[in-house]
């Protein structure tokens, strides 16, 4: 069953960012929604759905507990491990086409920077991890320099990712860090984990974000402009690292294939482009994957500006997680809807129609959505 324009997001809030203490996770998705919903025009008696993350390694996130902080009771209501928002929205998407709910709630709200969550824990149980490379800056250094000793990617060419985003936030009120980052500032940082600096990995950070997905045919009745949603895909790698070369992680070209059957795009339609950064080193792969550059070449793309403020693949505008917040991922979606609605300022994107959301669970799973402005 194909979900090309059949179901729409039309409203999105996102609270501060940084640290909110004194707060719980739960409060702070509360928030989120009930900024959405004004986004929206809606009031939380219109939500049939609700759809929430578990925090992290953090607590909160379960839909019982938001649901009643909130003081709704819909027909359908579920919690996603590991939402990203991709697998939260494809979630959304199938329970609307499957009858179950018409107007849902997505929602992430995280406390970890104030409860002080200890991140440097095994993502899984694999080699690197049994090598003491804990936390996942551990495994992606290792990807990366595999990319630098196949492909000769360099230190410079790699930095432009972290230099570019940071460019980005600066035109972003809500981003974190928006003090400048020039190229030889970022070389003379030392390794947080070799080759990965401190500006290629994100700081872990508290804040909410939540959107507001219904029918396509219900999008012409709500206030703002819709982000139609043109295509998903997501595939899992769950044999792990019994996969040749599974640090590179092959199996997203399998996401880019889907992705583009179900929405009948390729990237050359691309306007925006928002991918998942928890460290830098899923920029560059997923870069390839997607097919914005040739396997192997993404560190020259990235030398050649493409991705920076005026550039023609314009990629994180909102800071990225590296820049903006960690948050998972959430506000890339946020932010791509903001842009297809032409309300990012003076970071917008001029004429932007199409933008793509690349996700990925560390090794385990990916997962991708376009929107767009049109159905």
């Amino acid at each position: 069953m194909s979900v090309r324009g059949r179901a729409a997001i039309v409203g999105v809030g996102t609270t501060e960012q940084g640290e909110l203490p004194g707060r719980s996770a739960d409060e702070v998705a509360v928030e989120a929604i009930s900024l959405a919903l004004a986004d929206a025009g809606l009031g939380k008696d219109d939500l049939d759905g609700l759809i929430t993350c578990r925090a992290g390694l953090g607590v909160g996130g379960v839909d019982t507990g938001v649901g009643e902080l909130l003081g709704i009771h819909p027909r359908y209501s579920a919690t996603l491990q590991y939402g990203t928002c991709n697998f939260s929205l494809h979630l959304a998407v199938m329970a609307i086409l499957a009858g179950l709910a018409d107007t849902i709630a997505i929602a992430y709200g995280a406390t970890q920077r104030s409860e002080k969550i200890n991140f440097g824990v095994p993502h899984s149980v694999d080699l690197a991890s049994t090598a003491g490379f804990v936390h996942i800056a551990g495994p992606a250094g290792l990807a990366l320099q595999r990319h630098k000793y196949l492909y000769g990617t360099t230190d410079e060419q790699f930095g432009n990712i972290a230099v570019a985003q940071r460019q980005w936030a600066q035109l972003n009120p809500l981003a974190i860090f928006q003090k400048p980052l020039s190229m030889a500032e970022y070389l003379e940082q030392p390794y947080l984990v070799e080759p990965l600096r401190r500006a290629d990995v994100t700081m872990i950070s508290d804040g909410g974000a939540a959107l507001i997905v219904t029918s396509a045919d219900r999008a012409a009745e709500f206030p703002k402009p819709a982000a139609h949603v043109r295509g998903i895909a997501e595939t899992t790698a769950l044999d792990g690292g019994r996969t040749p070369e599974n640090l590179m992680r092959p199996w997203i070209a399998n996401v880019a294939r889907d992705l583009y059957a179900s929405s009948g795009m390729g990237p050359q339609d691309v306007d925006a482009l928002y991918i998942q950064d928890p460290t830098a080193v899923w920029v560059l792969q997923m870069l390839e994957y997607y097919g914005f550059c040739p396997v192997g070449e993404g560190g020259r793309f990235l030398a050649e500006g493409h991705t920076y403020p005026g550039g023609r693949l314009p990629l994180n505008t909102n800071g990225g997680q590296l820049s903006e917040s960690y948050m998972w991922g959430w506000l890339h979606l946020c932010e791509a809807v903001r842009q297809l609605r032409g309300e990012c300022g003076p970071r917008q994107i001029p004429d932007v129609e199409v933008a793509m959301y690349c996700s990925t669970m560390t090794f385990a799973k990916g997962a991708a959505s376009i929107i767009s402005t049109s159905r």
